[in-house]
Parts: C-alpha cells; structure tokens; sequence
C-alpha cells in the first residue's frame, strides 16, 4: 500500500516503537502485563467500592470515577498497541482514528476534572468536616460526574470535527501506537492554524485551569491543617491526601514530559517520544489502584474481606 498520496479521508499507518521493531514481541510482554494490571486493579476498586456499604462516601464515589476513566483509556488504546506488537496491524481509518483519538483524549480530560473534583472532596473534608455530608450529597456527586462528561464532549466534539475539514497528501505514518490530536493534525497539507488555536484552547481549559485549582485547593487544605492545634490530629488530616496527591503527580508529570519532548525534543532518539506517550497513558492507571489500595486502610480492609469471603465459599 503507498503511504503518499492525496486524501481527504485516508487510511493511516501506526508505529510501535521505532527502531526497535525486531524485538515488538519483547516489548508486548510488558505491556500485556501493564494492561492486565490496570484493568483488573481499577476493576476491583470499582467492584469493591460499590459493593462495600462503609465505602459508600463521597471520596470513594470519586475514587471509583477516577478507576472507570482509567478503564475507558486502557481499552481506547488497547487494541491499537497489542495489535501492532503481535501482528503488525498498522492500517487504522480515518474514522477510527478519530473515534480513538476522542475517546483518549475524552477519558484524559475527565480524570483531569476526576482529580480537581477529589482536590474538592478533600478540602470540604478538612476545612469543613461537620457539614461534609450536606455539601457533597448524592445529588451533588451525580451532578458532577455528568458535568465532568459533558464538559469533555462538548470541548472535544469541535476539535474531532474540525480534523475532518482537512485534507491530507503527506505521509500517513503516525509517531504513535493509538491516534493523537497533534500528531494527526502535522499530517495535514491544509491551514491548520485553527486546528492547533483550538487544541492549545482545550488544554489549557482542561488540565490547564484544573492544576491551577488543584493547587489553589491545597494551599487551603495545608492553611485548614495548619490552624489544627494538635499534631497528631493535623497528622492524620494531611494523610488522607498522601493518595491524591500522588495520582495528581503521575498524572501530570508524564503529560508535562510528553510536551517536553514533542516541543524540545527533536534530537532525542525516535523511540523516546513513543516510549514516553505510552507511559503518559498506562502510568496513571497502572498506579492509582496500587496507591490507593496501598494508603488507604479503608480500600484494603474491603479487599481483604472481598478476598476472604470468596476463599471462604471456595
């Protein structure tokens, strides 16, 4: 099949990890593992959150979003990676890398708002812990799980859309294993200034607005624990974030390194910006079971008795 020639919809060609193409079957080993690891992790925290009447509380109903946005990012990638580490399927269409790129993108913005709503929880929990029940109602907790959905589709609808209205005479070969907003859109032969405003706009908007406010939740969280009079007491209110704050890093930290590497990394070897995009989106939910099955006593003690009781009827 040629990879130039002039389309308006056109079939793309995905890359596993460039210069290493010998050793793809290798390479799926980990990640197969990595896969497994995050969907069974997320899946037993959703299993064990809506089973476990004492789990049922604000911080573990967004503790259980936070592990179905994880989910929905494994499994947008999932098929596109194992397949070309197993059997070299590269050829994806036009509508589906669109229909992919969304998802991804979609699931990354809503654990994104999942982190700033937990920043939320956290900070009503500390400052204000008499009237917790009443703030973050049921009612109200539904409410923002359908505004962290809508607010994502209705950013990313626009931005789908608008890839549709380019055309495409370069080469079709993607630098990554799944679809990706930038990296679609440099293939483009037309004017693609709207295309990359609007991008930068939605964001900025999303992971941009959201770490502000994280960050501004816990300069209050920290102030709210500082005017505690008892050390032990101001102790255990600040380890009750130890978890969030960890997943706010491995969320962010990859993502800044990933736009590190597209913008100033043009020297770096090509499997660098490959390697780095699949940590970006396996990392957060590979760790965030493990963190907060690991920090939080509550999480451990369901799993444990979930476990117990199914040896039991074994």
């Amino acid at each position: 099949m040629p990879i130039f020639y002039n389309s308006t919809f056109p079939t793309f060609l995905l890359t596993g990890v460039p210069g290493l193409e010998w050793a793809h079957a290798w390479i799926s080993i980990p990640f197969c593992c990595l896969y497994l690891t995050a969907l069974s992790g997320n899946t037993l925290i959703l299993f064990v959150v809506l089973t476990e009447p004492s789990l049922h509380e604000p911080m573990y109903y967004f503790l259980s979003m936070l592990s179905t946005t994880d989910i929905g990012l494994c499994i947008s990638t999932l098929v596109t990676v194992l397949g070309i580490f197993w059997l070299n399927a590269r050829e994806i269409s036009f509508n589906a890398c669109l229909s992919q790129m969304f998802f991804i993108h979609l699931f990354t913005f809503m654990e994104s708002s999942v982190l700033l709503a937990m920043a939320f929880d956290r900070f009503v929990a500390i400052s204000n812990p008499l009237r917790y029940a009443t703030i973050l109602t049921h009612a109200r907790i539904t409410q923002i799980g359908l505004a962290v959905i809508i607010r994502g589709t209705v950013i990313l609808t626009p931005l789908v859309l608008l890839l549709k209205r380019l055309s495409f005479c370069r080469s079709y070969v993607l630098h990554h294993s799944y679809c990706f907003h930038p990296d679609v859109m440099k293939l483009s032969c037309s004017d693609t200034k709207i295309n990359s405003a609007f991008g930068l706009t939605a964001i900025i908007s999303t992971a941009g607005v959201d770490s502000i406010f994280i960050l501004l939740s816990y300069v209050l969280i920290i102030r709210s624990v500082l005017n505690i009079a008892s050390p032990e007491e101001r102790k255990k209110a600040f380890s009750t974030c130890i978890s969030h704050i960890l997943a706010v890093a491995i969320f962010y930290i990859p993502l800044i390194s990933l736009s590190f590497v597209h913008r100033f990394g043009k020297h770096s070897p090509p499997y660098v910006p490959t390697l780095i995009a699949n940590i970006y989106l396996l990392i957060p939910p590979v760790m965030n079971p493990i963190i907060y099955s690991v920090k939080t006593k509550q999480i451990q003690k369901a799993v444990l008795k979930l476990v117990c009781s199914k040896g039991t009827r074994i």
